[in-house]
């Protein structure tokens, strides 16, 4: 069943009918369950085969317990890290870069509870939606289980908030990075008390606040963070004495877009240098790209089940199935030296799915190993390409309003 509900993903967010083909057309001994059903022991001794319809895997999928999914990612996201760890730099905890997104659910009348349409003057949408937190580790991009609640109504979460969460399951001494959303004092608070040092952006006036001063190229100067009055008000359980050390860096940076020059300020706790730190913020960006790959090609942008329920399982087995294939990714990076990020996710995807049948039914060892094989010639075909130039950026154009049909007269 878990198995299943990974390919619907692996392949794009197939549907139910997809996974029942794949059952059908004959998965390897090692996917079934010492004592599997009825229907599947008819099938193996009597030839039975069972139906191709959806319903039976439609039922199955909705009463397999929402704990076991999440244990189930948990482990694979624990296994493949410390697996893919650079023996280089065990010593030294990697760091996780953590954002926010919204996915886009269908329209049913549970999850327009749960997760109220968002409104405006042109009165309520019709879509609910949830805002979602997840968390990956820079070097090797695999994806923590992630955290999410309402966007809209009454029980709306913030990110920051849904960070809180995430904490407890970061590896343990791991750098916490965000940009500027995260760059407030109950977030460098909640990691410092569990560990973790920080790398936060600052906006400008936060920024200034800390150093007391207008802002400049090559400030370096140690700081002690304390509480605002807001900060106190929206976290009224902070300790009279709370507060967080560490230094206010700022350097004037310019975009790589053409941009003006503007002056970045970053709150660490790290033990790195000006350099170090600024560097390390300059990769930031990857957790865009990786929320791109989540939506888009993994299909996680918009969901179709109508309980909250699988909503919760289609999102955590979309991590599986995205780590998976980091997981082919990072085997590649070990062999090649290339690092993980240097591969294209999306090819690497298409070749999962391509030799996936094949490695899983593989007859014996060698077999396996030759199909081995042929993956990797194909992933390390992979590689991001080198160019010469920076491509222009597409232009930001306003899109005219479509126009409306007429109102139906009855």
């Amino acid at each position: 069943m878990l198995w299943l509900l990974t390919a619907q993903r692996l392949h794009g967010g197939a549907p139910l009918e997809a996974a029942v083909l794949e059952l059908l057309a004959g998965l390897p001994p090692s996917f079934w369950p010492p004592h599997p059903c009825k229907r599947v022991r008819d099938w193996r001794e009597q030839g039975k085969i069972p139906s191709s319809n959806t319903g039976a895997y439609n039922q199955a999928r909705q009463a397999l317990p929402l704990s076991i999914v999440q244990k189930s990612c948990d482990h694979v996201f624990q296994q493949l890290l410390t697996q893919m760890v650079d023996p280089a730099s065990e010593r030294s905890p990697g760091a996780f870069l953590l954002d926010g997104s919204s996915i886009r659910l269908a329209h049913s009348p549970e999850l327009c509870d749960t997760y109220p349409p968002g409104s405006n003057q042109h009165g309520e949408a019709h879509w609910p939606l949830l805002r979602v937190l997840v968390g990956h580790d820079l070097r090797t991009g695999l994806a923590m289980r992630p955290e999410w609640g309402s966007m809209h109504g009454p029980q709306a979460v913030s990110e920051q908030a849904l960070l809180e969460k995430v904490i407890d399951r970061l590896p343990s001494g791991s750098t916490v990075m965000g940009d500027a959303n995260f760059g407030v004092f109950s977030v460098a608070y909640a990691a410092t008390q569990h560990g973790h040092p920080v790398l936060l952006r600052l906006t400008a006036s936060r920024a200034r606040r800390l150093a007391k001063r207008a802002l400049h190229d090559g400030i370096d100067r140690e700081v002690l963070w304390k509480p605002s009055r807001y900060d106190r008000s929206r976290h009224p359980d902070l300790p009279a004495d709370a507060s967080v050390r560490g230094r206010l860096r700022v350097r004037e940076v310019q975009p790589d877009n053409g941009g003006a020059a503007f002056l970045l300020a970053l709150f660490t706790t790290t033990s790195l240098t000006m350099e170090e730190d600024f560097a390390l913020y300059g990769q930031r960006w990857a957790i865009e790209t990786d929320l791109r790959t989540l939506k888009s090609v993994l299909h996680l942008e918009q969901l179709t089940c109508t309980t909250s329920d699988m909503v919760a399982k289609e999102i955590v087995m979309g991590i599986t199935a995205y780590n998976l294939v980091r997981a082919l990714i990072g085997l590649a990076s070990q062999n090649s030296g290339i690092p993980p990020r240097g591969y294209r996710f999306t090819k690497v995807r298409r070749i999962l799915e391509a030799f996936g049948p094949a490695l899983a039914n593989a007859s014996n060892p060698q077999e396996t190993q030759r199909v081995l094989d042929q993956i990797m010639i194909c992933v390390q075909q992979s590689k991001l390409p080198r160019r010469r130039r920076k491509r222009p950026p597409y232009p930001r154009k306003i899109w005219k309003r479509g126009e409306t049909f007429p109102t139906r007269k009855h």
